[in-house]
Formats: C-alpha cells, structure tokens, sequence
C-alpha cells in the first residue's frame, strides 16, 4: 500500500491520496479515469513529489488521514525531507 502527494506543475496545489497499485493510480490521474471533475483533473495535480510504502492498508489509510490533516508547511518539509527539489518523481 502507499500513501503519495501529487502535485501541478507550478507546484501550488497538492494530492494527498492511498492505493495498493501506484503506477496504476498515477494513470488514472494522468488520464482522467474515474470521476472527469475530480480534485486532481481540476487543479491538474498529476505529479508525484513523494510517496510511501506500507505493509497494510490500515496503516495507509491511518498515514493518509494524518498528512490530510498537516498545513502546508509541513507537508512541504515532509517532500523537501527525501525530494528537496521537488522533482517530479517517475516509477518503473
């Protein structure tokens, strides 16, 4: 499971989301699967700037509400923590 922080390209909004599946997740965004007036097709939230890897989705989803609940400051610090010029993250 991983709990990961998508952001737009001038890097003022961010995602904060959880799935078993990332690559599948980050192509759902890109592409605009599910719901067309969705958060992230609105402010075009497709990059990843960060992510996690849990062994339980209890655990994910408990790190996700927890992020959702931080300000912005430091949901930056936690980015800048591993990706310090917020680049815009590829998986395999």
């Amino acid at each position: 499971m991983f709990v990961y922080i998508l952001t737009n390209k001038t890097k003022t909004t961010l995602y904060i989301g959880v799935t078993n599946d990332l690559n599948r997740r980050l192509y759902e965004h890109q592409y605009g699967m599910g719901k067309p007036n969705s958060f992230t097709i609105r402010y075009n939230c497709f990059y990843l700037v960060y992510y996690e890897e849990y062994a339980s989705p209890k655990e994910a989803i408990s790190r996700e509400k927890e992020l959702k609940k931080w300000r912005r400051e430091k949901k930056n610090k936690l980015i800048e923590s591993t990706n310090p010029n917020w680049d815009f993250l590829m998986l395999d």
